[in-house]
């Protein structure tokens, strides 16, 4: 008796005739027959090749603001959102040492000049002058002293004498310049070291007001007034207002598709169903051996009407598009070669771009050919 033959014969005990209908059900026949593979064409359509990149959006040369000295935060001088202008002052650092120190160098700086010393110059030139009168006197004495000579009087001892004389006035007229020049330097060099010591006091008192690299606006302020900083304390971040760019992380195992001047298409989820358009502008060729990606930085080609700092996104950058391409869709792919010509049949394909949905086929398939599906 085969199995229909059973189900009608045990028709009249529900519990008997409702096994068997489930086990018909069940079975790899029945199966097979109730239901079929899913199946396709390749379709001919333009297909575009991208890399994922998350990012942040930045200003234009936004950047955080440091103390380059330590101190306490004595006065904020600008309020978030604020804009400024290249030089404006931001913060005012209290430091009573530098102050101090720029007073003792200003005072050195005074005594050291050339005319707070114009006495020890005119002392030496003093001397200089006596030596010189010595000098011409005892020049004469031996010229004296030589002619007596010539006419046989005196003696030989005199005539030595006087030019020991002349020879010593000489040697401490040159020794009285050599002290006037000496001098000169000396106080020259300490002048210009007092100026110098000055400038390095008033550059260190001038650090005490921090200023703005650029012509902005105040994003953030860190701090608060009564605040101990240092040169690693972040005080404020400050950008451009009306110039937006975009850093995207970009994986090591993509960045060789990347280059300048390609597309770039963004989301936000401050934008939500809305995608904005962008162009790669720089590849920074350091990998973040952290993260293992790089940083590629992009422009709006057309930017969203209202933006802020360290808003995330998420991009594909354009690689590659090509038009008229026969592609299937990518989840009948087996192993990224292979595809179904039947339910049990599998044929080798050569593949080319690849989307998230979408692969090329370069060879293997025609557009009348029917594939399943995995």
């Amino acid at each position: 008796m085969n199995r229909i033959s059973n189900i009608y014969y045990h028709k009249q005990n529900p519990a008997i005739y409702l096994f068997f209908i489930l086990l018909f059900i069940a079975s790899p026949g029945f199966q097979s027959c109730s239901k079929s593979k899913e199946k396709t064409s390749p379709v001919v359509e333009n297909i575009t090749a991208s890399v994922y990149a998350a990012g942040v959006i930045k200003t234009k040369n936004q950047y955080s603001v440091y103390s380059t000295v330590s101190g306490i935060l004595s006065e904020i001088l600008v309020k978030e959102n604020d804009s400024v202008k290249a030089g404006s002052p931001l913060f005012r650092i209290a430091d009573n040492i530098s102050s101090l120190s720029s007073d003792n160098a200003a005072l050195a700086a005074d005594y050291a000049t050339l005319s707070n010393n114009r006495e020890k110059l005119t002392e030496i030139e003093n001397n200089i002058e006596l030596a010189r009168s010595k000098y011409r006197n005892d020049s004469l004495l031996l010229s004296r002293q030589q002619n007596l000579w010539n006419q046989g009087i005196g003696t030989k001892a005199e005539l030595e004498q006087r030019e020991l004389s002349l020879k010593n006035s000489r040697t401490s007229l040159e020794s009285s310049k050599l002290k006037y020049n000496d001098l000169l330097k000396q106080l020259s060099l300490n002048a210009a070291q007092s100026r110098n010591n000055l400038a390095i006091s008033k550059n260190r008192e001038s650090d005490l007001i921090i200023r703005s690299e650029i012509d902005g606006k105040v994003y953030s302020i860190n701090k608060e007034k009564g605040e101990m900083v240092n040169q690693q304390t972040s005080l404020a971040t400050i950008g451009q207002t009306d110039n937006f760019q975009l850093e995207l992380q970009v994986d090591e195992y993509d960045i060789v598709k990347i280059k300048e001047g390609q597309k770039v298409l963004v989301s936000m989820d401050s934008y939500k169903g809305e995608v904005f358009e962008a162009i790669v502008t720089k590849l920074n060729p350091l990998m973040n051996e952290r993260t293992k990606s790089f940083l590629v930085e992009a422009i709006f080609t057309r930017q969203p009407p209202v933006l802020y700092p360290n808003l995330t996104v998420e991009a594909n950058i354009i690689t590659a598009v090509k038009e008229k391409a026969l592609t299937i869709p990518r989840n009948y792919l087996v192993d990224d070669s292979l595809v179904y010509i039947s339910n049990s049949e599998k044929k080798s394909v050569k593949t080319g771009l690849k989307d998230f949905q979408k692969v090329e086929i370069l060879s293997g398939l025609q557009s009348t050919d029917v594939i399943y599906k995995p």
